[in-house]
């Protein structure tokens, strides 16, 4: 009989940060991590390590909102615990080219230009181009895989990771209080599309010298077994290809080269030409082509205004908009606001894994290319996409090699930080040796022991159009508000002596659905509940303003079942 599977354990941490208070002063010779981002969000990864006095970060990547954060464009990590020590900032090392690792760093620029940035060529490449738009000039040092630099007190190491990004690297940082391995984002691709396999032989090795502090990509610790290899696609692509009638629309990330190499190769098999569509993937695609990550068939890429000379059965586009954002080409294509339109008989691949949070746009996406006649091939019903992060059987096998003393599971919700915390103790790992953190956590690593030690603030940080930072909450609150509940305003003058109505109530709402005779029903109650604030010697403006906003507040409550924002203006003569 087979064994049933030992249940979870819990980790000694809890990330609820409520007990925790300020961290002490740091003290000498002791390594300090502090996450600022990516922990219990699938997002705007960011990781500062200190010692003495000196700062180290890692990535600094951006979160994509969701529908109950509207109007916002994009979230940053809170850069204010290292507002004040710029200066002490001795690089910022970004692990590979993706948004959620590098869309945050024009942001932290703005704050300081001159912070050196390290990576891989390829992640350069991307990055210099975003600040360019920013009319900024980076300080940059490229690094390969097997490279060592002195970075101040920090020694780093970098380790070649597989993942669904070229030049993608893990770092392993060396101090006096010991070595922290840092994966990035990465999968153990044993059959990869570049021939780049996840380095570990240098995962063991330094792991026999002696890891103090694994920080392990989560994503995935909750699938079972090993993630599917990127070769899986092509097969499928190739069915995929081989049975679209008319034109080919396939949807990915823009920095996703490995995708988009598979398109350009089943294209040119089936003779067909390719056009990118949308300025982030003819922006990204051209780097790669550029510096020989994306090797192009002779004849297939064509411009997107040639695409209407061809007949529909040679062209494929390939855009972004594969998570339903709004203003993607996909997703304008789906509303029929792209000069691209898509018809009955077009076949639409959406090449990519849903990130959470992101269902319902994607669905929407989906729904809306169906009622115009298309086909839609996504991951829940053919096999169009791998994921780039290492499944649990991939994370058992590296806490196998690297033996780490501590673990500090990092990217992922709180659902995948637990998971990933599980495997760990699962292979030995002591359980008071795994912490379960989050964002603003304090971590100290001293005499081969790693503990949370306090907490400071970091909250999310929202761009709103050209506004950093200035929306809060309570301005995200409002906006659920007005777009669910509708806006009412009340104007009335009072005549202060005598306590009367001289004008009004008017009364006019916006996305309340009753007619505008039923909203006068609440008049005479307004005119009189004012009278009587007065009578009883409520003269002040605010006073009697918030007395209109709870007379038309309970009204509207109790008569049409609706909490509008209310808007209340009163004027005494």
């Amino acid at each position: 009989m087979t064994a049933p599977p030992a249940p979870p354990t819990t980790p000694s941490r809890s990330l609820d940060p409520a007990s925790r208070g300020l961290p002490r002063p740091l003290k000498k010779g002791v390594l300090r991590v502090v996450p600022l981002g990516g922990l219990g969000e699938v997002g705007r990864n960011m990781a500062v390590l200190e010692i003495d006095g000196k700062l180290l970060l890692i990535d600094c990547g951006v979160l994509f909102p969701e529908d109950h954060q509207p109007g916002v464009d994009l979230i940053l990590p809170d850069f204010s615990y290292i507002a004040d020590r710029l200066d002490d900032v001795i690089a910022l090392v970004l692990t590979h080219g993706h948004e959620d690792h590098i869309g945050a760093v024009p942001f932290l620029l703005r704050l300081r230009p001159d912070i050196p940035l390290v990576g891989s060529t390829l992640t350069l490449a991307l990055i210099e181009a975003k600040l360019k738009e920013h009319r900024i000039q980076p300080y940059t040092l490229a690094v390969t895989e097997g490279q060592r630099e002195r970075l101040g007190p920090f020694d780093c190491e970098f380790v070649a990771v597989n993942h669904s990004i070229p030049d993608a690297l893990a770092v392993a940082v060396r101090t006096t209080a010991g070595t922290v391995l840092h994966t990035g984002d990465f999968k153990m691709d044993q059959l990869p599309l570049d021939g780049r396999i996840t380095d570990l032989r240098a995962f063991a090795r330094l792991g026999e010298e002696g890891v103090d502090l694994f920080m392990v990509d989560s994503t995935n610790a909750e699938v079972p077994g090993f993630t599917t290899s990127e070769r899986e696609i092509t097969p499928v692509l190739d069915r995929v290809f081989a049975g679209a009638e008319r034109r080919l629309i396939v949807a990915s990330f823009a920095s996703h080269v490995h995708r988009v190499q598979q398109v350009m190769d089943t294209a040119a098999k089936h003779g067909r030409k390719v056009a990118l569509v949308g300025r982030s993937m003819v922006r990204n695609m051209g780097i790669a082509s550029e510096l020989g990550y994306l090797r192009v068939p002779p004849g297939v890429l064509v411009d997107v205004k040639e695409v209407d000379r061809l007949p529909d059965a040679k062209v494929v586009l390939m855009c972004t908009g594969s998570q339903g954002e709004p203003m993607a080409a996909l997703s304008r294509m789906a509303n029929r606001d792209h000069r691209v339109e898509v018809g009955r008989g077009d076949t639409v691949v959406l090449a990519s894994s849903l990130i959470p949070g992101n269902e319902n746009a994607v669905f929407r996406v989906i729904n809306g290319l169906m009622r115009l006649g298309a086909t839609v091939v996504h991951s829940g019903n053919a096999r169009v996409h791998v994921s780039g992060h290492a499944s649990a059987g991939e994370l058992l096998y590296c806490y196998n090699i690297v033996r780490p003393r501590n673990v500090m599971p990092v990217h992922g919700e709180v659902r995948h930080l637990i998971a990933n915390a599980d495997l760990a103790v699962r292979t030995g790992v002591p359980r008071e040796r795994v912490l379960l953190t989050d964002d603003g956590s304090v971590v100290d690593l001293e005499g081969g022991v790693a503990k949370v030690v306090g907490q400071v603030p970091c909250g999310l940080v929202y761009v709103d159009g050209s506004s950093v930072g200035s929306i809060t909450d309570a301005d995200l609150k409002d906006r659920r508000v007005l777009g669910d509940e509708g806006f009412v305003s009340v104007f009335v003058v009072v005549d202060a002596a005598s306590g009367k109505v001289v004008v009004g109530p008017e009364i006019h709402a916006r996305g309340v659905a009753e007619d505008d005779e039923v909203l006068q029903g609440v008049r005479p109650k307004i005119a009189d509940a004012l009278a009587d604030a007065i009578g009883k010697g409520a003269y002040d403006n605010h006073q009697l303003q918030q007395v209109v906003r709870r007379v038309m507040g309970r009204w509207a409550g109790t008569t049409l079942r609706r909490r509008p924002m209310i808007i209340p203006i009163v004027i005494e003569t």
